[in-house]
């Protein structure tokens, strides 16, 4: 009795133990195309003159990052400080005869009193006392238009953003609306271009996936991103996406990325990478029935699956031993 336990013992330790099962089974792939992306900036703002007059105190160069209502640059004009000058002599000139006529006002008014002057020479100096006021209130008011115009020289950031390009230097001449320096704003996007046969898989909420600049291998650095926008026009045979994904603001603007889309789905085989093992330079899978198969493997998914491009076929069941 002891004999035969020991042996059934043996004969059961002989069997080989499978740690888990897996049955290969027909799923639908999304058939993902490899394209290169550029870094674009949502918007390309250019930071312009408001007034003529010679680029000085120039403060930025091409890649600094700038934020909103930051000067720039900052525009001279010395006529403008010539008019404010010319300004400043009329309303003197101009209060001098207000204060004239107000004295004249005072003295008409007390000669009424006796009866010295009638009441239209009364009349006659209110009015100039009042034109005269008036007329020192309008050139104030033309010497403001002239120091708004010299505040106005300070060239500033429209949003916060990058510098892509300067267009001038200290002591460049610029006309009034002409662009001091190109600002793309922080938010950027990947901009591809795919052939008009891939345009009917494109639709905006699509997740592509997108590789992260080095030499990471693919598997490693890939991450998730979406489409935001996709151009209603084909131009030159291409349908041009917009790609929306976190990380982005280190690249440079027209830098290039390799994004994975899908472009249509299949029918194929997935197995898990633990239920895959290497032998001489080749991807093995073990059936459960017992014999190992040589597999061409094929991509990786997301979920750690494996596409298994041949040597499987459906209903196969796989084991780990």
């Amino acid at each position: 009795m002891r004999n035969a336990l020991l042996a059934a013992l043996f004969s059961a330790l002989a069997l080989p133990v499978y740690a888990a099962e897996y049955k290969v089974e027909t799923v639908a792939i999304d058939d993902m195309k490899a394209v290169f992306a550029t870094v674009e900036s949502t918007d390309v703002i250019p930071a312009r003159a408001r007034i003529g007059g010679t680029i000085g105190g120039l403060a930025v160069d091409e890649g600094a990052m700038v934020k909103a209502g930051e000067r720039i640059a900052l525009i001279g004009d010395a006529k403008l400080g010539i008019e404010a000058q010319a300004h400043e002599a009329r309303i003197a000139s101009a209060a001098a005869e207000r204060d004239k006529a107000k004295l004249d006002m005072d003295r008409a008014a007390k000669l009424l009193a006796t009866g010295a002057v009638s009441q239209a020479r009364l009349d006659n100096d209110r009015t100039q006392y009042e034109i005269a006021q008036r007329q020192v209130s309008a050139l104030q008011s033309e010497r403001a238009v002239v120091v708004q115009r010299s505040n106005e020289g300070a060239v500033l950031a429209p949003a916060n953003g990058r510098v892509l390009k300067v267009n001038v230097t200290n002591g460049s001449v610029v006309m009034p609306g002409e662009p001091v320096a190109t600002i793309a704003l922080e938010n950027y996007l990947l901009r591809i271009q795919l052939p008009e046969r891939h345009a009917r898989f494109l639709r905006v909420g699509a997740t592509v996936r997108v590789a992260e600049r080095g030499d990471k291998k693919d598997s490693d650095s890939l991450r998730e991103g979406e489409v935001v926008h996709v151009y209603p026009q084909i131009d030159n045979g291409r349908v041009v996406a917009d790609v929306k994904v976190d990380g982005l603001s280190g690249y440079f603007v027209g830098e290039r990325a390799r994004v994975y889309i899908s472009t249509g789905v299949r029918d194929g085989f997935l197995a898990p990478a633990d239920f895959l093992f290497r032998r001489f330079g080749l991807t093995y899978a073990k059936l459960k029935d017992g014999p190992e198969i040589v597999v061409q493997p094929g991509q990786t998914m997301q979920d750690g699956t494996v596409e298994i491009l041949s040597g499987l076929k459906s209903g196969d069941i796989l084991v780990t031993p």
